[in-house]
Formats: structure tokens, sequence, C-alpha cells
């Protein structure tokens, strides 16, 4: 069992919890509602029937947005990773007519989507802390229903993250862990990782309950932010690339 995140304990001091694990990320910073709709409108557009032709497009938005938060291992990692689904989705089937590869061939296709869309939430993530996602928010009259999940959302997630990779070095210690005990002993193995984390995560999700009402977050007067967000020349940059890649991709499949 693990203790307490540094997240939660960010949390409940009242200050910003960093990006990522070397601190806040460099370069240009989006506004958080900004972030929000590239995001919504890249998994509407993706994920609606022939949503196939839009991929591209997200894939050169997320690799940009990596390049300008100086994120080189994800510039390259969301690029190959699409290419490999990619491979897999489209040249998979003309390999032999099965069903298995007829099966895989579409999981893999879904895996494409998926890469495109995650390569712009996981900027989100990593560039906007909470408390300016929040704020963003609150200025664009969302209801707090939405505003205080969000919150809690970016806050829980990197703390099971941090949770799953203790347990599994816990596990890995004791001589548990690793490809040979998970094939010898597969149901033991998931009872060894499922049990400390499910107990760690109810700790931490209590945790994060306690801070959020020492921060105020759902009640009722509407809170000031010392930092109110602002639209800036990233956020117009932003949407012109957006824009220009959404028309080229419209252009495109009325060609063809």
């Amino acid at each position: 069992m693990t203790g307490a995140s540094p997240q939660l304990g960010s949390l409940a001091l009242g200050e910003p919890a960093p990006a990522g694990p070397a601190g806040p990320a460099r370069g240009w910073v989006l506004d958080p509602r900004t972030a929000v709709v590239i995001l919504l409108a890249a998994s509407i557009t993706i994920m609606a029937p022939g949503g196939i032709w839009f991929v591209p497009a997200a894939l050169v938005a997320a690799t940009l947005l990596a390049i300008s938060e100086r994120a080189w291992r994800r510039a390259i990692g969301v690029p190959l990773a699409a290419a490999a689904a990619a491979g897999v989705a489209f040249l998979l089937p003309l390999v032999a007519p099965w069903p298995v590869l007829g099966f895989i061939s579409v999981m893999a296709g879904f895996a494409l989507r998926l890469v495109a869309v995650g390569g712009i939430a996981v900027h989100l993530a990593r560039t906007i802390p909470p408390t300016r996602f929040t704020a963003a928010l609150r200025a664009a009259r969302i209801p707090s229903a939405f505003t205080v999940s969000g919150a809690v959302l970016l806050r829980f997630v990197p703390t099971i993250i941090s949770e799953a990779r203790a347990v599994h070095d816990a596990m890995r210690l004791r001589g548990l862990g690793g490809g040979l005990a998970v094939l010898r002993h597969p149901v033991r193995s998931i009872e060894y990782f499922t049990v400390p984390l499910m107990a760690s995560s109810l700790r931490a999700a209590e945790d994060l309950s306690a801070s959020s009402l020492l921060r105020g977050l759902g009640s009722q007067p509407r809170p000031t932010s010392m930092h109110p967000p602002r639209f800036g020349l990233p956020d117009a940059v932003a949407a012109v690339v957006v824009v220009v890649l959404g028309a080229a991709t419209v252009l495109w499949g009325y060609g063809h």
C-alpha cells in the first residue's frame, strides 16, 4: 500500500499540481477553453461515421501541440503509433480473407482513432492544471456539475497512474511481477495487482474529496480567480491551424 500522492497534497495546499514529472510544460500554453473545443471537435468528427478521413488532420494537430509543448517523445510516438495501427487496419486484411484478421483490423481502426484523439487529450492534461481548467470553464458559464467533475478527473487520473506504478514496483520487489509470473499465475497476478490498487484508490478518493471540500468546489457562491483566463496569440494560431486542417480534409474528401 502506498502513501498519499503529491497531487492530493498540492490540492489541499491550494497549489497547482505539476503538469508532469518534470513540472509545468514549456512553450506556448493554450487557454483551456481553446483546448477543450479542439478536443471535442476532434472527438466528434473522428468518432462519427466516416470520421476516419479526419484522422490525419487530428494527428497533425496532436503532433504540433506536442512540439509546442516541447514533448519530443510524444511528437514522435503519436505518428509512429498511428502508422502502426493504420498498417494493421488497412494492410492486414490483404494478407488473407480470414475472419480473425478482419476482427483485428477493425480493432486496429478504432485504435487509430483513439491515438489521434488521445494525442490531443494528453496535451490538455499535461499543460492545463485543474485550477486553470475550472476557472476557464466558469468563465465560459459551464455548469458546476461539469467543472467539478472535470477538475476531479484531471486530479484523479494521474494519481491512479502513480499508484499503479507503485503497486507494480512493489510486486516486482517481491518477485510477483514480470511477464513470466503473469503467464504462470495470471489470476493470482491480477489479484495481487488489483486489490492494493483498489485500496489505494479508495484512500486517494477520500483525500481528494476532503481536499475538494476545503477548496470550496461545489459551493454556491461563485469563486474568483487570481489569474482570469484570457485568449491570446497561441489560441488564435491554434484556431487558424485547426480551421485550415479541417477545410483541407473536407476539400480533399470531396475531391476523392
